[in-house]
């Protein structure tokens, strides 16, 4: 997945976690061994990995992704699915485990690992609870798994 460099940070981000996120070939992620609210976190992360998959930019954007994102995602191509519609193009299957999730009250953390084209990444994506549905907030921090080549990252300017 390619992105233009004139986009804001918090669509990359999100974008970045629709490939990470992104599942085939009917995948979705395993959510047995979560229970409680946890369970409900992994279901949501599975539901965004389906409509990914599906390439449902509609339903991502008013199911999957928190209010701010999606009005972020709007401001920058004039609606949350034009920002998603050629970046679903793009993406090809993906298998994506779900290490670890983490909740405190209205918010969590889920630790997901995805692999593409034989390449490991990790990534963390944090959810909001809003209106009784667990939806994506945004990403942290992105590092190759075990084994994976290390994504280089643009040199700071000296100021």
């Amino acid at each position: 997945m390619t992105l233009s460099p004139s986009r804001p940070l918090a669509v990359a981000a999100v974008l970045a976690a629709v490939a990470a996120v992104a599942g085939g070939c009917g995948e979705t992620a395993s959510t047995g061994s979560f229970k409680g609210e946890s369970h409900n976190v992994a279901q949501a992360i599975a539901e965004f990995q389906s409509n990914v998959a599906a390439r449902e930019q509609k339903k991502l954007c008013q199911n999957n992704l928190a209010a701010a994102i999606t009005t972020r995602l709007a401001h920058a191509a004039g609606s949350c699915e034009a920002a998603l519609k050629n970046q679903l193009l793009q993406i090809d299957a993906t298998n994506l485990t779900i290490e670890s999730i983490t909740v405190h009250g209205d918010s969590a953390t889920a630790r997901v690992k995805s692999t593409y084209s034989g390449k490991t990444a990790t990534m963390t994506l944090a959810l909001v609870k809003e209106d009784s549905r667990w939806k994506i907030a945004g990403t942290g921090s992105t590092a190759p798994a075990a084994g994976a080549a290390p994504a280089t990252a643009p040199a700071k300017k000296k100021g």
